[in-house]
């Protein structure tokens, strides 16, 4: 249960879109999402307060103004849009928690900061 467990991911052709949802056990200050490709380092796509500075995200360049996470705090569930997907997004897709007591001083994309990792859930994008 501390694990995360993510879902929705699937094969889709380029410009198709996918939702992808992660439950989390119990409320956690923040959650992310990353990727990671083979051969490719592990890729922090976005992350998201689910307490103090709720509403704040942030996303890697590659993937802003077509993905977007957001939250369900009644359901301690967030969820990773993902529009105008491309070959390139190809990859295993994780979500990731962070222990009690972790205070970033900013919206962490760095995986040095979460303690709990998903299965991963494979999205593959083709042309």
């Amino acid at each position: 249960q501390v694990q995360p467990v993510e879902s929705g991911g699937g094969s889709v052709q380029a410009g198709g879109s996918l939702r992808l949802s992660c439950a989390a056990s119990g409320s956690r200050k923040y959650m992310g999402w990353f990727r990671q490709a083979p051969g490719k380092e592990r890729e922090g796509v976005a992350v998201i307060y689910t307490g103090i500075g709720l509403g704040i995200t942030s996303y890697a360049d590659s993937v802003k103004g077509r993905f977007t996470i957001s939250q369900d705090n009644a359901k301690n569930t967030v969820y990773l849009q993902m529009n105008s997907l491309k070959p390139e997004d190809t990859a295993m897709y994780y979500c990731a928690a962070p222990a009690y007591g972790r205070r970033p001083y900013a919206p962490p994309l760095s995986a040095s900061w979460y303690d709990y990792w998903g299965q991963g859930t494979q999205v593959t994008v083709s042309s």
